[in-house]
């Protein structure tokens, strides 16, 4: 990958808003026993996504699937504060912090099409970012760890109870 996409992922990671929108999803789920929205969780997304991408040797570049990833949840604070789904706000979020960080439109609108799906099961007709996004996310929880689970309203069959990424 060229050095210059590379840096659009590090541009995300230390730009402003981003750092801000990672700060108020930690205070909202402070006292949160479930799965938490972090960066923890987005890196985690990021990676199963690559690898996703990678075993199904999708055309999609390494940026831009961490970017989506990295954004994909910027939004829940404002779920907590607002009631607005939180798909919804990451993608509207994310659409300056991806400007200012050297995406092109056309990766904009891709990108944000993928955070604004990430909670419905894509269709046949979905993109492959939308589809990886959708299932790394899902793949993502340490559901085998979690001292909540049993309080957890997923069912036994969506819960990650095997490591598979």
């Amino acid at each position: 990958m060229k050095e210059e996409n590379q840096d659009r992922i590090n541009r995300i990671l230390h730009h402003k808003k981003f750092l801000e929108y990672v700060s108020k999803n930690e205070k909202a789920e402070k006292e949160r026993i479930f799965c938490k929205h972090g960066i923890e969780h987005f890196l985690d997304v990021a990676r199963i996504a690559y690898i996703k991408a990678l075993e199904q040797q999708l055309p999609l570049k390494k940026d831009v699937i961490y970017g989506t990833a990295l954004l994909h949840d910027i939004g829940k604070h404002r779920q907590y504060e607002e009631k607005i789904p939180h798909e919804l706000a990451s993608a509207e979020l994310a659409h300056q912090i991806l400007l200012e960080c050297g995406y092109e439109e056309e990766e904009c609108n891709l990108m944000e099409e993928a955070i604004k799906s990430h909670r419905t099961k894509p269709s046949l007709q979905s993109h492959e970012l939308e589809r990886i996004l959708y299932e790394a996310d899902k793949q993502s929880r340490l559901c085998y760890f979690c001292k909540a689970q049993s309080g957890c309203n997923w069912s036994d069959e969506k819960k990650n109870l095997f490591i598979k990424y």
